[in-house]
């Protein structure tokens, strides 16, 4: 059987993975939508991120209508998804002139508002578009027509409006009009039919009465199979049937069906992820690792003898954690949180250098390959001479520090892992380079992973497998992560958090600089900037998107398109910042370019560095003092306090300014407060998630989409989720070898998932 490999919340990536299902309806669910719906049909989902049947039948309804139900204007209420009957009484088509609005580049866009009534009451009906959509609108919006509209009721300056309704328009018979007759037979069929009618999210490619119609139609073809379940455990909890709740939810006949029907799929959800935590767990118990135990002559002591500066209480007190797990004859499986600038790093050389002591290697895995240099960096200014290995002159208990990343010339890489492979490198820093099979350890006894949320199982497992004993595992994440988030994501790992910061650390004044209301604002910071620089300190500038090309899925007619780093930069070089020396870093860079610039950013050779998030993690220079982030309100809570961390890591307080055009009491207005009222990253979390999708809080989008969590929501669920733990403690101790096919395939599919996400997040 051939199944998709899915990213991120199911997406389907560019892989293909042989999987051999065990029980018929794995194997049914993780068909190819084309081979049910056929291949036009399939390539339209395709827009919604769906491509198997369990993509489709897991696509589930925003909202429920009653069918055979139209409302009456006078009735509308805001939040509603109604179908409305009503004339076309008026049709403006509007050009929007293009404009900057403090941005460095101009956009136009046209939309035509409709206003329909019934006798009874009116209501605002707006389409966005291009010229030639909105001129296809007005051919089938004549005014007097009347026509049914789907659609739900927002509130716009203080009128009911509906944006984007699907619709249909009809004859004085009651006859649909339209070329695409087919097709708007369908929506009318669907509005038409008794129970409920469900409202899917949907494209311009597909809309909702299609997905519907699909869902259906592959609900159809899955009549014969049975349930995974165990009809004992099921009976316990007091849940559907599988193909029952899917029933319940795509053909509801009450709200408490359907909800019945998420429950059960909520629950398998929840029971998968805690299943596959409980076999992780079970099999990393199984594996043997060389137990280390710190000396007190070797090249920890020396480190710690020459640290400038006192460890604080919460570093010495993971450390000491970190030093009783390595100590034990099994692997260590730690994740290590802590606030940004807590001194994270310090706490993972002092791990590696015992490892070091030990006689073995550890290596320390970066997400990106200027992270990857920071790291070298770092580590060697902690190590001094401690990390000049062979060289004349180091002390005797020196090792070599090396880097190995994808950009590396043939010789150095030749060098590079020749160092690796006879073990005069006792530590490596790399990139997923290292995972690659040329590389040869001489003795791994430990890998450190900084932001999990870059690598998944998959990864660690490759770097483990080199080694002849299992290798001690350290987690790093400078996001935040509520024990919720921990249950799930990181369930087959223990926990250390720091929460202090080290002494020395600056305090950050942050300010949200609204140019919606007063543009003149941008100009003061721009001005702000050159004070900044006139003092001998530098400026991290942060935009959204690397050029004005790229989509921006946030821009509408209130909301102008934001800030990229290719156009912004070539603006202050040459306008409010031309008397200073001004860098640009982004991820389409090349690698050598990249490197040249932050290198010249950090020797204090450019005063400004435009930017996008790639300096989101682990840049570290100490002399910046300023950020300035454009379109803040693009990002999410977690992200801007991880690149607020990037100043006041010197001598002189940081100041930070979010930048945006949002309204301070919408939602993203309330959110950008927050991370100006607060400096706790754990407090900020809290909010975060709150907010925002949970996968979001932990990966590398920060725009709101999917995250691996398809239902379940960590913080809502919570307690759901603490009781498919147990259950699933239970049902791995009484299988430990994984004989029950729906076991062995709820952890197949999940894992097919986590991977999926990870390495897309890459």
């Amino acid at each position: 059987m051939v199944a998709e490999k899915r990213g991120s919340g199911g997406k389907t990536g560019a892989g293909r993975v042989v999987t051999a299902w065990r029980t018929d309806i794995f194997r049914r669910l993780a068909m190819p939508l084309g081979e049910v719906v056929g291949g036009p049909t399939a390539k339209a989902l395709e827009s919604l991120k769906l491509h198997t049947v369990a993509d489709l039948l897991g696509h589930l309804p925003r909202r429920y209508l009653a069918g055979t139900e139209t409302t009456d204007l006078a009735g509308l209420e805001p939040g509603e998804d109604v179908a409305v009957v009503a004339r076309v009484q008026q049709m403006t088509h509007v050009q929007t002139p293009a404009r900057s609005r403090g941005a460095p580049y101009k956009i136009g866009r046209e939309r035509l508002e409709v206003v329909l009534t019934d006798g009874t009451g009116a209501l605002n009906v707006t389409f966005f578009g291009r010229d030639f959509m909105v001129r296809s609108w007005q051919a089938q919006l004549s005014k007097g027509v009347k026509g049914i509209f789907v659609g739900k009721v927002g509130i716009f300056r203080n009128q009911l409006q509906m944006t984007h309704p699907n619709f249909v328009m009809l004859d004085s018979r009651g006859q649909i009009v339209s070329r695409a007759n087919e097709e708007k037979s369908s929506m009318v069929a669907m509005v038409s039919r008794s129970g409920l009618v469900g409202i899917y999210p949907a494209t311009s490619k597909i809309p909702t009465w299609r997905v519907g119609e699909c869902a259906n139609f592959v609900l159809q073809t899955l009549d014969d199979v049975g349930d995974p379940m165990p009809a004992a455990l099921r009976d316990r909890l007091g849940l559907p049937k599988l193909l029952d709740a899917y029933a319940e939810i795509h053909r509801p006949d009450s709200l408490v069906g359907a909800e019945r029907g998420v429950a059960r799929l909520k629950f398998d959800e929840a029971l998968a992820l805690q299943v596959t935590m409980a076999y992780r767990r079970a099999d990393a118990s199984h594996y043997t690792a060389t137990p280390v135990h710190p000396r007190a002559d070797g090249l920890l002591a020396a480190f710690d003898s020459r640290l400038p500066f006192e460890l604080t209480p919460g570093q010495r007190a993971v450390s000491d954690e970190i030093f009783a797990d390595m100590a034990l004859p099994r692997p260590m499986q730690r994740l290590l949180q802590g606030e940004v600038g807590s001194g994270k790093t310090v706490v993972a050389v002092r791990a590696m250098l015992a490892e070091v002591d030990a006689g073995r290697q550890a290596v320390l895995l970066a997400p990106t390959e200027v992270l990857a240099s920071q790291h070298l960096d770092t580590v060697r200014s902690l190590l001094g001479d401690l990390g000049a290995g062979q060289i004349l002159g180091a002390p005797d208990e020196a090792t070599e520090v090396v880097l190995f990343t994808g950009s590396l010339t043939a010789a150095q890489k030749r060098d590079a892992l020749a160092r690796i492979a006879d073990g005069r490198a006792g530590i490596v820093i790399g990139t997923h380079a290292l995972l690659s099979d040329q590389v040869d350890f001489a003795g791994l006894g430990m890998v450190v992973i900084d932001e999990q949320h870059r690598f998944g199982v998959e990864q660690r497992a490759v770097l483990q497998r080199r080694a002849e004993l299992a290798p001690h595992l350290l987690v790093l994440t400078a996001t935040p992560i509520p024990r919720s988030i921990a249950m799930t994501v990181f369930g087959d790992l223990e926990i250390s958090t720091l929460r202090e910061i080290p002494a020395g650390r600056q305090d950050v004044q942050t300010t949200v600089v609204s140019i919606r209301d007063h543009p003149a604002w941008l100009g003061r910071a721009w001005e702000r900037i050159g004070e900044e620089v006139a003092q001998g300190r530098q400026v991290f500038v942060v935009c959204p998107r690397i050029s004005i090309s790229d989509d921006d899925v946030f821009a509408d007619d209130e909301h102008p398109p934001s800030a990229a780093v290719e156009e912004l930069h070539a603006q202050l070089a040459r306008g409010p910042l031309r008397d200073v020396s001004v860098g640009l870093l982004h991820s389409r860079r090349a690698t050598a370019d990249k490197e040249a610039t932050m290198a010249a950013f950090n020797a204090g050779e450019l005063d400004v560095l435009v930017a996008t998030t790639v300096i989101e993690v682990g840049v570290d220079v100490p002399n910046a003092s300023m950020m300035v982030i454009m379109d803040a309100d693009r990002f999410g809570i977690s992200q801007l306090h991880q690149l607020r961390g990037r100043i006041g890591r010197g001598a002189h307080p940081g100041v930070c300014l979010l930048v945006t055009h949002v309204d301070a009491d919408s939602p993203a207005g309330r959110r950008l407060a927050a991370v100006a009222a607060s400096r706790d990253g754990f407090e900020l979390a809290e909010v975060d998630l709150q907010q925002r999708r949970e996968g979001d809080v932990l990966g590398a989008s920060q725009t709101g989409g999917r995250s691996t969590l398809r239902l379940l929501s960590v913080l809502a669920d919570a307690d759901l989720i603490a009781e498919t733990r147990q259950i699933a403690e239970e049902l791995v101790a009484a299988d430990p070898d994984r004989v029950d096919a729906w076991l062995a395939d709820m952890v197949t599919a999940t894992e097919i998932d986590a991977a999926g996400d990870w390495l897309e997040r890459s």
